[in-house]
């Protein structure tokens, strides 16, 4: 960074010697300095090049250096899901596509304070939002901007909204101009519904949300770090709805299981997930994917599909300790090890989801396993691994 002055500095001149006072002679001291010694030949101008300690052109004036700094433009939206992990856009009078609520950063007005305004005057909803999900910095060459506009680029602010209630939602009050509308948009819709970018930038902030590990830096939408839910593009496909009530304990023996599922405990308190590759879809293993210990049966919830006679299967769940995992059979699903919430919070299973999650939380405790810290859901390798 080049350093700052007002003026050129000026070479240093040699101290000047005041002319010396006359008075009585008087009788001569014993020499008691130290022997003479050899000292460095320091000249005035080697002294001066020496204390400058720079090369010439590297000193700028602050009107030159506030000139060559890049100007942006700064932005704020917040990130809001409703209880079933759907994503808060609303619609705009001025454009076709969706948008999180947000807008501008005024001048001398920090982002936070942006974010709740906008949320404010858009939505009628007070809050705030300390919690920063991702800062994207916006290319100037980005598309879609007039020409007139002179779009210089954007450092955007993604605030963490949290996960609004029913009661939350209804006391949403819309302008009488600007917003015409909102709607909760399944994560994996969010392309079809948003300008490319903005698609990036959303769902990159509610992975960031998942992981749970601090604000991630994105670049144009993409972050510049990305984690094991970015890399396997985690959401771009709709979950699969499971929305059937919870009910605990075994599978009754006259209903008809179709999917049996495992929440199967690693010794840290987290648990395996599986996530295909191809799709980035997520879902639980089979009770039989790895060797386990202590198997027990956890619950289950009826389907949506019906047999032949009208009658609904059932989704099982079995919890078992992990033992250790075989080499992977499939390299088109990838293994994670994730917390049970963020398992939840990648799938769809409504209401009831929060009555499993309990009894999930009850297994570990009766497995005697910890309850895990939320870090971002790790990537086990391919090769077997045991604990």
């Amino acid at each position: 960074m080049p350093q700052l002055t007002d003026e050129a500095a000026p070479e240093r001149s040699a101290p000047e010697r005041s002319a010396p006072e006359r008075s009585a002679p008087e009788a001569p001291l014993p020499d008691t300095s130290p022997p003479e010694t050899s000292l460095p030949d320091t000249s005035p101008t080697e002294t001066s090049l020496a204390d400058q300690g720079r090369a010439a052109g590297t000193w700028m004036t602050p009107e030159a250096y506030g000139a060559s700094r890049a100007a942006l433009w700064t932005g704020a939206v917040v990130l809001v899901t409703d209880t079933d992990g759907r994503v808060l856009v609303q619609s705009v009078d001025y454009r076709s596509d969706r948008l999180l609520p947000g807008g501008a950063v005024d001048a001398g007005e920090a982002p936070s304070a942006a974010a709740a305004r906008e949320v404010r005057e858009e939505l009628g909803v007070d809050g705030r939002y300390p919690r920063g999900l991702a800062v994207d910095w916006i290319p100037a060459d980005t598309p879609g901007f007039p020409a007139g506009m002179r779009f210089p680029g954007e450092i955007l602010h993604v605030y963490d909204g949290g996960t609004w209630t029913p009661e939350r939602i209804a006391s949403v009050r819309l302008p009488a101009q600007e917003v015409t509308g909102i709607h909760f948009a399944e994560p994996a819709d969010l392309p079809a519904l948003m300008d490319p970018g903005d698609a990036r930038r959303a769902l990159s902030a509610l992975r960031a949300r998942i992981n749970g590990s601090g604000t991630a830096l994105l670049e144009d939408g993409r972050p510049t770090a990305p984690t094991a839910l970015d890399r396997l593009g985690v959401l771009r496909t709709r979950r699969t709805a499971q929305r059937g009530a919870w009910h605990p304990g075994p599978v009754p023996a006259q209903l008809s299981v179709r999917d049996h599922r495992g929440w199967l405990f690693a010794p840290d308190g987290r648990v395996l997930l599986l996530i295909a590759r191809a799709t980035g879809a997520a879902h639980l293993p089979s009770p039989a994917a790895a060797p386990t210990a202590g198997a027990f049966p956890l619950g289950y919830r009826y389907g949506e599909d019906r047999d032949a006679d009208g009658a609904r299967g059932v989704h099982a769940r079995t919890a078992a300790r992990l033992t250790g995992l075989a080499p992977a059979a499939d390299p088109a699903y990838a293994r994670l090890l994730a917390t049970p919430e963020q398992v939840r919070e990648l799938s769809d299973w409504g209401p009831a989801g929060a009555r499993e999650l309990d009894a999930v939380h009850a297994a570990r405790t009766r497995l005697s396993l910890p309850a895990p810290t939320r870090t971002p859901p790790t990537e086990l390798p391919e090769s077997a691994t045991r604990w």
